[in-house]
């Protein structure tokens, strides 16, 4: 039983209203294969094997992929607690028009805020701030746009995305200074112990 009830503000019901208004089937279809890249199961997944992966080919970059792993489960998780306090019904459930032209039905019906694809997201896209400036940028843009499939889908509002978006930059930033703690001290020790 949800504690809180968040009701959707005028920009999502527009949103909502004017994709449910201009989707097409084709359209669906390919949000709902792009979708799948940011689902939990493909993201921990995803994570688990680039882990295992680094550990046996890069052993130097265990820091990173030991803190991925780690962000990816706690991601994961978090969505499932939080949709247990709010509730909050999915645009899918209110619109008929948007049916008819394609929009499928998604998840539990008043598990909308936040989006969960989102939270991994928003911490993979900061994640991504341990990478190189090229796949760097690369990473970030897919993040956005798996995220914004969750819109285009109706599965969620626009500021489910953005809270859950917003939240998984917040989580991968708590825990990177705990997972990134060895990697930090070796950078020290290496540099002569300058900051």
């Amino acid at each position: 039983m949800a504690l809180v009830t968040v009701k959707p503000t005028r920009i999502d019901t527009a949103v909502a209203n004017e994709i449910a208004h201009s989707t097409n089937l084709r359209l669906e279809h390919a949000a709902q294969a792009m979708t799948w890249g940011a689902d939990e199961h493909v993201v921990v997944a995803l994570a688990a094997v680039g882990w295992l992966y680094i550990r046996l080919r890069h052993p130097q970059e265990r820091p990173v992929a030991d803190h991925v792993l780690i962000v990816s489960l706690v991601t994961a998780v978090l969505p499932h607690v939080l949709k247990s306090v709010f509730d909050q019904t999915r645009p899918d459930r209110l619109t008929v028009s948007g049916h008819r032209r394609g929009v499928p039905f998604s998840g539990r019906a008043r598990d909308a805020f936040p989006s969960g694809h989102a939270v991994h997201m928003g911490a993979l896209a900061s994640a991504a701030g341990l990478l190189p400036p090229a796949p760097r940028s690369l990473a970030r843009s897919f993040a956005v746009a798996l995220s914004l499939t969750r819109v285009a889908l109706l599965a969620h509002w626009a500021s489910d995305v953005v809270a859950g978006f917003t939240l998984g930059i917040i989580i991968e930033r708590l825990f990177r200074p705990f997972t990134m703690a060895k990697s930090r001290q070796r950078q020290r020790k290496g540099s002569g112990g300058q900051p």
